[in-house]
């Protein structure tokens, strides 16, 4: 399987990240600016000169903490003032086995189909859906547009070829392992004995008759070349073709007007053995499954399917952008009746939730190898840079805060070691 492409997207730091950048960088140039002044004011002789003993100590301490943590932390994401240093960028050098171990979390702890039984044994997926569904949550919907605008950042964040090959591998995997045959046998059976059937004969009845108006011309052509030319000098072929057509629309007339006509019963009888041999027929079986893989593999059903995944993407995505439009109109009436059904019919409610395990360990089994590369796949193609941003920017304000800490802890330790000389 290729690797996709590196992204190089930008990715603005959010405004709380670059304000705490702004405040441990500067707490730091602070303690310096007072370690100097301090180092410069102290005089053991007088008492104020004494003091600024401590202040210096303090500020030194903070001044060499807040250096070390801003050391630590830089090179957790690249090299400090750009130097190779050993053992810094960490996440850029290890960003392939970061992938990796990540993908590996992902299914051992989540896309093991016993892990996912266990975790969904006992959830009533259906009952909470039908309380969301029936009353969506009130106020400003914030719940509600956040998971809309989650939702959304995921499916546009997915590679959209790759995740719509997976759909369409499965839509594929589903149809080909479907034997048709039986249950186009048992519709055809159930069809002829409720005389469903009968429209389709006469539809086809009425196609005939028109299919042989239109081409009139073409049967006098055929009778016309057919005959010698003594019947053509005598117009004797321009006769024949007349009783032809006139034959043939008398059959399809009395065909449409009598129910009973034998011709009827031989296609009901014809449709009957077909119904029976998709049930029974082991030849007719394999005609179908033929005929199914051909249908599956021809290009034109490939774009189909391809265009019906990317229909359902982009419903869903106007769905996750805009819910409280859609939930709005007919779709959200719809929507919240099926949410009040859901509450008060413990059947319908369990079925859910026996379908919903099922087709997630189902999914877990199928495709959880193939959900796992695309993550590893997905953070290694990533670039030293985008994974550098947006891991430094998913853990935000904490990295700054280790600074902060860092210069007010050194501090601290340095103002209490002064006093212990100090003392002593």
């Amino acid at each position: 399987m290729r690797r996709p492409p590196p992204t190089r997207a930008f990715e603005a730091p959010p405004a709380g990240l670059v304000r705490m950048r702004w405040i441990a960088g500067g707490l730091l140039v602070a303690m310096a600016i007072t370690f100097f002044v301090a180092r410069t004011l102290y005089d053991p002789r007088t008492p104020f000169g004494a003091s600024m003993g401590f202040v210096r100590a303090f500020a030194e301490a903070a001044m060499v903490g807040g250096l070390a943590d801003w050391f630590a932390v830089t090179a957790l994401f690249r090299h400090p003032f750009g130097l190779p240093i050993p053992h810094t960028a960490i996440i850029p050098r290890n960003k392939d086995r970061i992938g990796t171990t990540l993908a590996a979390f992902l299914r051992d702890n989540f896309l093991i189909p016993r892990v996912v039984a266990r975790r969904m044994n006992g959830l009533d997926i259906a009952g909470a859906a039908g309380r969301w569904l029936a009353n969506p949550p009130g106020g400003d919907g914030r719940l509600r547009r956040g998971a809309s605008r989650l939702a959304a950042h995921m499916l546009e964040a997915f590679d959209q070829q790759r995740l719509g090959g997976m759909v369409k591998a499965g839509i594929g995997q589903r149809l080909r392992a479907l034997d048709a045959a039986p249950l186009l046998g048992q519709a055809l059976t159930a069809a002829i004995a409720e005389d469903r059937h009968l429209p389709l004969l006469d539809g086809i009845v009425r196609w005939a008759a028109r299919v042989l108006e239109a081409n009139e011309h073409l049967v006098r052509a055929m009778v016309s070349e057919r005959s010698g030319s003594m019947m053509r000098w005598t117009g004797l072929d321009e006769t024949l073709a007349n009783k032809i057509i006139a034959g043939l629309n008398g059959l399809l007339t009395g065909i449409a007007a009598d129910p009973d006509h034998p011709l009827r019963e031989k296609a009901e009888e014809g449709l009957a053995k077909l119904a029976d041999d998709l049930m029974h027929d082991p030849r007719m079986r394999e005609r179908v499954a033929a005929v199914k893989s051909e249908i599956i593999d021809n290009p034109a059903m490939q774009r189909w399917l391809d265009g019906l995944w990317e229909q359902a993407r982009t419903g869903m995505l106007k769905l996750a952008r805009d819910p409280d439009r859609v939930l709005a109109g007919p779709v959200g009436d719809a929507l919240r009746q099926l949410g009040g059904t859901l509450q008060t019919d413990p059947r319908l409610r369990l079925t859910i939730n026996r379908f919903v395990r099922r087709a997630v360990v189902g999914l877990a089994a199928d495709y959880g190898d193939g959900i796992v590369r695309l993550v590893s796949e997905t953070v290694q193609g990533w670039d030293a840079q985008t994974i550098t941003r947006r891991l430094e920017n998913a853990v935000g304000k904490d990295l700054q805060y280790i600074r902060v800490n860092g210069t007010l802890v050194g501090g601290l330790v340095g103002l209490a070691i002064h006093a212990i000389d100090v003392t002593l």
